[in-house]
């Protein structure tokens, strides 16, 4: 049996995943309340192994780095991530590492994902790794696409499309819920979608 992957991934409802220097919105575009914070935190509260490309590793170390124990970046939810064994993906990554028990693997995303899913004993799930997780999505190794919509539009200081690079799929609703009033999480078993022939 093969380890269930998982792509979550923030977003706002015009697709942004980011915002640019210019924009002023905060952590969770300023959103955030009590139930979506549990929620994120119980989703962290079964062992997992974390998958990184190197981008959103390094702003993670980055981001924790220069944050204070007070700001939002150190949500338990973050802290328990943290805590969990991390593979990254890397051809350029050299250690030391600023994480407990990360490891850095070179080589072929997707051989090295069909490699983790075979082997792990725990699911795998990888938090933002945008292009990461388009291609490991259009080889078909995402099992579930977990989308946390935030009550926002950033349509003029929005960066990275989460979406943007990626192929087309066809996606089955597995869940959803409403956190906070107004924050969305919907998952998806995504599916590469295939051209109709005639």
């Amino acid at each position: 049996m093969t380890a269930t992957y998982t792509f979550d991934v923030f977003t706002t409802l015009d697709g942004y995943g980011s915002y640019g220097g210019d924009g002023d919105w905060g952590g969770y575009w300023g959103k955030q309340g009590p139930e979506l914070l549990a929620h994120r935190l119980a989703s962290f509260g079964t062992e997992q192994r974390m998958v990184f490309g190197a981008r959103t590793f390094r702003q993670f170390v980055q981001m924790l780095a220069e944050s204070t124990a007070d700001s939002d970046v150190r949500d338990p939810w973050v802290t328990r991530m943290r805590s969990m064994p991390a593979t990254i993906v890397s051809s350029t990554l050299d250690g030391p590492l600023d994480w407990p028990d990360a490891t850095v693997v070179r080589g072929d995303a997707v051989e090295v994902v069909t490699r983790l899913k075979e082997e792990s004993d725990v699911p795998l799930r990888s938090h933002g790794s945008l292009s990461l997780n388009w291609a490991l999505m259009a080889a078909g190794l995402v099992d579930r696409l977990q989308v946390t919509i935030f009550p926002v539009i950033s349509g003029r200081t929005g960066t990275d499309p989460v979406l943007g690079g990626a192929a087309d799929f066809d996606l089955e609703l597995l869940e959803q819920r409403t956190l906070d009033g107004n924050i969305q999480e919907l998952v998806y078993r995504p599916t590469l979608h295939l051209p109709v022939t005639a």
